[in-house]
């Protein structure tokens, strides 16, 4: 049987699949998957539901991972069209979704329906919960799946990795990511007695500028410099004439190679403790590792991948690993992983949309990508 890519992914925008909402998506997925021959298991974890889906039983096994949960689509009003009524209107498919990434889903399905092997396996990993927090879903899977040795040998990530047209990067690692709250607890009191009060501000400020003031690094070969961005300082303080009790602050750092997570957090400890010694205060800290920074090294796999973007568009894709952060970062762990996927400009925004086009040739770079990978001549 064979899976029109266009049909299956508007199926998919029809489903106002908001992570971590189903909205029957994955209902869809597997019926298409189990038309064309995979066993489809569902694991759920708190409120995500994920699918795995295998066809085949020896080794190698080749798996497609991506999501099916959305980011909300904003104010409805201002988008051409419904944004869960997909429509197509001078070769553009319109819907939230369809660029990240139930067009990417929907062309990996098509290409499997195209595509057997006597030997190997093809997987997909596909979770509702890479949008949100992403705690119940690729990770989870994948933890299950090694615990009752289960093996992923390569994966592919079908994220939008496109710039501006088809088949200009592949993503071959991420920065890894690292989210801190700090909060600094003072005294409050009137700005005519500052001595009966302890103002957190000065603390603060000084622990943003002590960790602003340092260059993590100047980049390497494969990625560019890193980068702490605060993006908030709040006190809640309305008034001018009260010394607010509390103050706090939101940064991120995305980090290359250079670093390791634990390696900053300890890091930002010491200079949050250095401060609270300065300045009589009590610092909290809430450190969260969102990720770690990997690189899948250029080899074999990477051109497979690049290969077959290149006998299908005419130009051969960068090795990149810029942008934000994906369930790749989880993956990593298991299995080399790179990621390639349709054009991501219009990705979270209103109106997001893909060419047709570009749908069909994403499905025939996938369906090279499982030709090669199924060949005698890859090295894997």
């Amino acid at each position: 049987m064979k899976i029109d890519p266009i049909k299956l992914a508007c199926d998919l925008i029809a489903c106002p699949s908001v992570t971590p909402t189903d909205a029957g998506v994955m209902d869809i997925l597997q019926t298409a998957l189990q038309s064309i021959g995979f066993e489809v298991e569902r694991l759920p974890f708190a409120n995500v539901d994920n699918l795995y889906a295998r066809r085949g039983q020896d080794g190698p096994n080749f798996c497609f991972a991506g999501h099916t949960d959305v980011v909300p689509a904003g104010d409805a009003d201002k988008w051409q069209s419904p944004p869960f009524s997909p429509t197509i209107e001078n070769g553009v498919l319109t819907g939230r979704g369809a660029a990240d990434m139930k067009g990417g889903l929907a062309a990996f399905v098509a290409a499997a329906s195209e595509f057997d092997t006597d030997s190997g396996s093809i997987s997909l990993l596909i979770t509702g919960d890479e949008e949100g927090d992403a705690t119940h879903g690729t990770c989870k899977v994948l933890e299950a799946l090694a615990k009752r040795g289960e093996k992923i040998d390569h994966c592919l990530v079908g994220e939008p990795t496109n710039p501006t047209q088809i088949g200009q990067e592949i993503k071959n690692g991420r920065r890894g990511s690292i989210n801190t709250h700090v909060t600094i607890r003072g005294r409050q009191g009137h700005v005519a007695y500052p001595d009966r009060a302890n103002n957190p501000l000065p603390p603060l400020l000084a622990l943003m500028n002590r960790l602003d003031q340092r260059m993590l690094d100047e980049g390497n070969e494969s990625f560019q410099p890193s980068n702490l961005e605060v993006t908030s300082m709040d006190v809640g303080n309305a008034a001018h004439n009260i010394i607010p009790e509390n103050a706090s602050a939101r940064f991120n750092i995305r980090f290359n190679t250079n670093h390791s997570g634990a390696e900053l957090r300890e890091w930002i400890q010491n200079e949050a403790a250095g401060v609270q010694k300065s300045h009589n205060c009590k610092i909290d800290l809430d450190i969260r590792i969102m990720g770690e920074a990997f690189l899948t090294k250029p080899g074999a796999f990477t051109n497979l991948l690049q290969d077959a973007v290149e006998q299908e568009t005419g130009q051969r894709p960068a090795l990149t690993t810029g942008g934000g952060t994906s369930d790749a970062r989880f993956i990593r762990a298991y299995a080399e992983v790179a990621e390639f996927g349709l054009v991501g400009k219009s990705m979270h925004k209103i109106n997001e949309q893909v060419n047709i086009a570009d749908i069909y040739t994403l499905t025939q770079i996938y369906h090279r990508v499982l030709q090669g990978y199924f060949s005698p001549d890859f090295s894997k």
